[in-house]
């Protein structure tokens, strides 16, 4: 653990910005990291400057207009486990507006099966672990009784991982599951269901110790944990306007459209940022940016390893969305086998649609179809939508778009464990903060939420303010 008070020469350095009365922060970047650690460091009575390069907050989980129409760039999904994400709802006054399912239901249509015989469903029953997704394990009709069994082998064994060991991180998920009797079809219509949604990777591109984090802690830890959340409001009336209102509430001062260009120490210890036309004197900063944006903002010195942010890959989310001019699809989401359709969402009263129904298709590990053109992706996808819902046979498509998160997140490849930095720097009061970071969990809204809080309860600790205010769920950080 490096702390922030650090060595130079040998000796010891006075972080002199605990010796500070109205200490003042900068977080850089307005995504769900920035916004949580600006919330967390005002809480705790922090003066806090927010600097924002885009025209509104929320990072990649953001709405914009489209006509008549308020559109998500894509559909995120939270889970009842995602302690700190449910945490900044509640900050800002959004939990009503994101709920979550009263019991995890998830009906999956297997195209490769006659019409009438496609409807699967994965849901869980109230009784405890791991006994609650018994039932519907039994008689879940897209696997074999053999693979049934298999499967409940592999998760008890798979609740016996210890996740604090790093030779999980260094083995590949499909490999585990290959050695531990898992079919391929199990893998396509289970293990991979879940993952890629949660991942972004197929079980073998994706590290064994991310995805056990995933599974462990969604479906073998609390019988509710994997009941599914999801805002029924466009992203951007959490993510920027209620985040906003609470920030502004919090005595936070928010620049939107204000790039940092640079920042370094000044010659009184703090750090001065550099934004154009102005420069800002901070006596803690918090990095709340993308891995290479850190990587160029970053003084030397401040990680041992610098070039190691570089090596952190990405991986797309390709986002359709259909538009048709009656409903076509009755269920609020639905996920699918046979098809390459991954997911479906029904946003038409999100959007504000006011006739038909508006579905949103998300496609995640979408390396093969992030930049084929929209005409190729629409003759391959509604073909497919008619096979899955009958209903849309016969309707009209008013709208067909596309929407590209070409680094949505970053790639859970074997070994990006010892890549991801935690929250403190060696450099005296320099944080990181990002779903990229050292938070355990893969690429979510969870993983920023959880940088965000963690980087403000280091800053904390070296401003000499006191870390009660933070939530339940946080936890020191490296």
């Amino acid at each position: 653990m490096t702390h922030a008070n650090g060595t130079r020469d040998g000796g010891q350095v006075a972080d002199v910005t605990a010796l500070r009365p109205g200490a003042h922060a900068v977080v850089v970047g307005g995504g769900l990291a920035g916004v949580s650690s600006a919330l967390a460091l005002a809480d705790a009575g922090v003066r806090v400057t927010l600097l924002e390069g885009r025209p509104r907050l929320g990072g990649l989980a953001f709405s914009f207009r489209r006509g008549d129409l308020t559109v998500d760039n894509g559909q995120h999904v939270y889970l009842r486990c995602c302690t700190a994400y449910r945490w900044l709802l509640d900050r800002i006054d959004g939990a009503a507006l994101a709920p979550v399912q009263d019991r995890l239901d998830v009906p999956v249509l297997d195209l490769a099966r006659p019409e009438g015989r496609r409807l699967g469903r994965l849901r869980r029953d109230a009784l405890p672990v791991p006994l609650h997704l018994g039932r519907s394990l039994a008689t879940y009709p897209h696997l074999s009784l053999t693979e049934r069994a298999g499967v409940g082998r592999a998760a008890l064994a798979l609740k016996g991982l210890d996740l604090a060991d790093p030779a999980l991180d260094t083995q590949d998920f499909g490999s585990w599951l290959t050695a531990h009797g898992q079919s391929a079809r199990a893998v396509e219509a289970l293990w991979d269901l879940v993952g890629v949604a949660t991942l972004n990777a197929v079980a073998r591109d994706a590290s064994l110790g991310l995805a056990a984090m995933v599974f462990k802690t969604g479906l073998l830890s609390d019988p509710g944990a994997a009941d599914i959340g999801w805002a029924h409001v466009p992203l951007g009336e959490l993510h920027d306007r209620l985040a906003r209102r609470a920030l502004d509430s919090a005595g936070v001062r928010t620049e939107v459209r204000t790039r940092v260009t640079s920042l370094h120490v000044n010659e009184n210890g703090g750090w001065s940022v550099q934004v154009p036309d102005e420069t800002l004197d901070a006596d803690a900063v918090v990095l709340a940016v993308p891995q290479r944006e850190a990587h160029d903002l970053l003084p030397d010195g401040a990680l041992d390893a610098p070039e190691n942010l570089l090596e952190i890959g990405t991986a797309p989310i390709l986002n359709i969305h259909v538009i048709y001019d009656r409903k076509v699809l009755a269920a609020p989401f639905l996920t699918a086998l046979g098809t390459p359709v991954q997911w479906v969402f029904d946003r038409t009263e999100a959007s504000g649609l006011k006739e038909g129904q508006y579905l949103a298709l998300s496609q995640s590990t979408a390396q093969h179809e992030i930049d084929e053109p929209v005409a190729t992706l629409r003759e391959r996808y509604l073909p497919e939508l008619e096979r899955l819902l009958p209903r849309s046979r016969g309707a009209e498509v008013t709208d067909f778009f596309v929407t590209r998160e070409r680094t949505a997140t970053f790639a859970p490849a074997p070994g990006v464990g010892r890549l991801r930095p935690g929250a403190r720097t060696k450099a005296p009061g320099l944080y990181l903060a990002g779903a990229w970071t050292a938070t355990g969990w893969p690429a979510t809204m969870e993983s920023a939420v959880r940088s965000g809080v963690g980087a403000a309860g280091a800053a904390l600790g070296a401003l000499g303010r006191s870390r009660g205010l933070l939530p339940d769920f946080f936890e020191e950080a490296a």
